[in-house]
């Protein structure tokens, strides 16, 4: 009998032993209020707790720049990401302080536009115009609020040379809404709900930045040229061009090949509820997702991939 609770004990730990590894908690870092990142993070976060047995997510906000930073600092395990920002964090290039070397690609999901935002009756017609002017664009941090000062930058000017605020989207609609602010910037999908909220306010106009690209690509060549069809917003008559990058989902390295396997398959098998959130995922395709953008991708996410007959570089 003085060896029963011993054999209890045994066969409690070879019972445990035997059972499947259940997945632990992970941290999903999104976008800022009133962006498109936090309601596809909440898609996101079930779409992954039925594909992963076990799993339980906790969405959190955060922004393009940030998102790559609480990765590779282990603050986060998966996260929205910016190609362009990203790339500069793999390099190490400013504002990332080092080489991030934990940030692994999973999946694109749609083109980007950042977009400048004016009322139509400022008389703004370029960035050049934007000196001395009130600019309200995303906390520091955000891939949006970085391009930003890109732009400003490439026509000689810094955020010294106009009144700059950095806040969320909401708080950046009220500023424009209420002659606070000259200007609004943001990175984000098309149509954004925060500029139709704006545009639902007051009549405002969307500056064509195709003069720009070739001076934003000398900072960054990740750059391009993308168009916001006519009919976008109230009253475009007109496509405009604007500066463009990718979104995409970027995990830790470290996550287990099989979780992120489910992840990505996840994602592909469910456009149609991803795209209910936002119509930029209407078209998405294990080959859009799959898109080269310079970061390696995650051996669970290159499987995924292979097995729909796409070669990708993983880490």
């Amino acid at each position: 009998m003085s060896r029963l609770p011993t054999y209890l004990f045994c066969l409690a730990a070879t019972t445990m032993l035997s059972l499947p590894a259940m997945a632990a908690e992970m941290r999903l870092m999104t976008g800022p209020q009133g962006g498109v990142w936090v309601p596809l993070g909440g898609q996101l976060k079930d779409l992954w707790e039925k594909a992963v047995p076990g799993l339980s997510v906790q969405s959190l906000p955060g922004a393009g720049i940030a998102n790559v930073r609480a990765i590779e600092e282990n603050k986060a395990e998966v996260g929205f990401g910016n190609s362009i920002s990203t790339v500069d964090g793999l390099a190490g290039n400013a504002p990332f302080p080092k080489k991030h070397e934990n940030i692994c690609n999973v999946a694109s999901l749609y083109p980007q536009y950042f977009q400048m935002l004016v009322p139509a009756d400022s008389g703004i017609k370029t960035v050049k115009d934007l000196k001395g002017k009130a600019i309200t664009t995303q906390p520091r941090g955000n891939t949006g609020e970085l391009i930003t000062g890109q732009l400003l930058k490439v026509h000689g000017m810094s955020y010294s040379d106009v009144k700059i605020s950095f806040v969320s989207y909401t708080d950046s609609v009220e500023q424009v809404k209420d002659g606070h602010a000259q200007a609004f910037s943001l990175g984000t999908a098309i149509p954004s709900g925060a500029v139709m909220d704006l545009a639902s306010a007051r009549d405002i106009k969307l500056l064509d930045l195709s003069a720009d690209l070739d001076g934003m690509r000398k900072l960054n060549p990740g750059y391009t040229l993308v168009t916001v069809p006519k009919g976008t917003y109230p009253k475009q008559g007109d496509d405009v061009k604007v500066i463009g990058y990718a979104t995409h989902i970027v995990a830790s390295c470290k996550l287990p090949a099989d979780q992120v396997y489910s992840m990505t398959k996840a994602i592909a098998d469910n456009v149609p509820a991803l795209a209910a959130t936002s119509k930029a995922l209407s078209d998405l395709t294990p080959k859009l997702m799959a898109e080269d953008v310079g970061v390696p991708f995650h051996p669970g996410a290159a499987r995924f991939y292979k097995e729909k007959g796409i070669t990708v570089a993983s880490k």
